[in-house]
């Protein structure tokens, strides 16, 4: 009996020219070598490139652009000087119209073939942009000492690899986190417990109005995650970098339960972001879940509460309401807003953010919702309105409960097309109809696809939950 060998297969090493002939849903040029699907990165459709293996599977390779022989008219300069490098993006090399065309296209797709919806008869809406640099708020940040680079290194991990990328800027990222990754890598590569850091959670607020006259309106906030105990001199390294660089600063010995601030040295654990359109003020916790983009967030609650049609008799369910950044809004276009929400600790600070405007019509409340809530007692209203916010995963676990609710309208808010297309073809079949959809480029240079949905009840029989 022969024995099966477990090997990989040796890349090849010289590059290959290929002709594109589509792109992928991943923003990968897509060319053929004697058969087999090649999908190239940083390739673009109608380009002759010249390409180097990086992974070969056995239904397709997987390759990168060295150079383009005819270069698309969609293509540009990237604005990153690490674009070809750095994983945190991958289409910095397209042209930002076409980007969020290839996003419209994909949730189209979804939409045509998971939810068999003819395309011609819904309404597109508008896509949403915003700013294309310097835009993200959020982020996680990737730390390693690495002797032969001079230190640590701190940034998003390269494309195909655990490495970090070696990178003192970031056009992505806010100004005010960019220009600290240089002075981070010094800062840790000083520090006597510099191999316990693993990575650097940022957060980025606004400032209040009587803080207008610093030098940006935004603040920073910084969340260390170190393995082992910091001695005091790194302690004091750390403060000393806080107060130079006027940020907040958290370390994280263990679990985000022990997550606590050290500069500036006062009891609030909180940074803000405001809706003007809605004047609401909405604080948070550096380690809870904001959205990254905070222009085309604003965009997305007024366009969502748009659809909605709200009036002042309208009771509306939020659901996956996070801290009420729907809800809130809502609460100021309706009688009464419920807001449900999986984390108890969000369901605070929805409530926390209520009580800060002033407002008194919106309830939250905590519920698994991968579980059916028939028996809870805010699952008994009578909703007019339905808005919808879930993770990627969609919401099919209680699509049907969702649809049995009655409610005249939905608004669905996605981050995941696939889902989103799953989840339409139950609300049809519930008796919904799409009304309109659209995208969103919440995450500008990536292939991350933000939508929204609207759906209109068109079968009058309720059932009763």
């Amino acid at each position: 009996m022969s024995r099966r060998r477990h090997r990989r297969h040796k890349l090849p090493s010289e590059p290959i020219e290929l002709e594109i002939t589509s792109i992928s849903h991943e923003g990968r040029g897509i060319a053929h070598i004697d058969g087999k699907v090649a999908f190239v990165d940083g390739a673009l459709e109608k380009e002759n490139v010249t390409a180097s293996y990086v992974r070969s599977r056995g239904k397709f390779d997987e390759l990168k652009v060295i150079s383009i022989q005819n270069p698309s008219e969609l293509r540009v300069t990237p604005p990153c000087k690490f674009a070809g490098l750095c994983g945190g993006c991958s289409l910095q090399h397209m042209e930002s119209v076409a980007q969020i065309d290839l996003k419209q296209s994909v949730l189209l797709e979804q939409l045509k073939h998971a939810a068999n919806i003819n395309i011609t008869d819904i309404e597109l809406l508008p896509k949403l942009q915003d700013l294309q640099v310097n835009y993200r708020r959020k982020a996680r940040l990737a730390v390693r000492m690495v002797n032969k680079k001079g230190g640590a290194l701190v940034g998003f991990r390269e494309k195909y690899s655990s490495f970090i990328t070696d990178m003192d800027s970031c056009e992505v990222l806010v100004a005010e986190v960019a220009q600290l990754i240089a002075p981070l890598r010094l800062l840790i590569t000083g520090m006597h417990g510099n191999h316990s850091i693993p990575q650097i959670e940022v957060a980025v607020g606004e400032r209040a109005a009587q803080e207008q006259g610093k030098d940006s309106n935004l603040r920073v906030a910084l969340v260390i995650r170190h393995l082992l105990p910091l001695i005091a001199l790194d302690l004091d390294m750390l403060g000393s970098f806080a107060e130079q660089h006027d940020i907040d600063l958290y370390l994280q010995p263990s679990g985000i339960d022990s997550v606590h601030k050290i500069f500036p040295r006062d009891s609030v654990e909180r940074l803000q972001y405001f809706l003007p359109e809605f004047g609401l003020t909405l604080n948070f916790h550096p380690m809870d879940f904001t959205q990254i983009n905070a222009g085309i967030n604003r965009k997305i609650v007024s366009k969502a509460l748009s659809l909605l049609e709200l009036n002042k008799d309208d009771i509306v369910l939020d659901l996956f309401c996070g801290l009420g950044n729907f809800t809130l809004a809502t609460a100021t276009r309706c009688k009464q807003v419920v807001g449900i929400e999986g984390s108890d600790e969000m369901v605070r600070r929805g409530a926390e953010n209520a009580e800060l405007n002033n407002i008194e019509n919106a309830e939250f409340f905590a519920a698994d919702l991968t579980q059916p809530f028939t028996d809870k007692a805010w699952a008994k209203l009578e909703y007019s309105k339905i808005l919808l916010d879930p993770p990627r995963s969609g919401a099919i676990e209680i699509i049907q409960q969702v649809a049995q609710l009655g409610a005249k309208k939905i608004v669905y808010i996605s981050c995941n097309p696939s889902t989103l297309a799953r989840d339409t073809a139950e609300l049809i079949k519930a008796g919904y109809k799409l009304k309109s959809a659209g995208v969103m480029d919440m995450f500008p240079h990536t292939t991350h696809v933000e939508s929204m949905a609207e759906f209109e009840l068109v079968s009058k029989k309720r059932k009763s939950v």
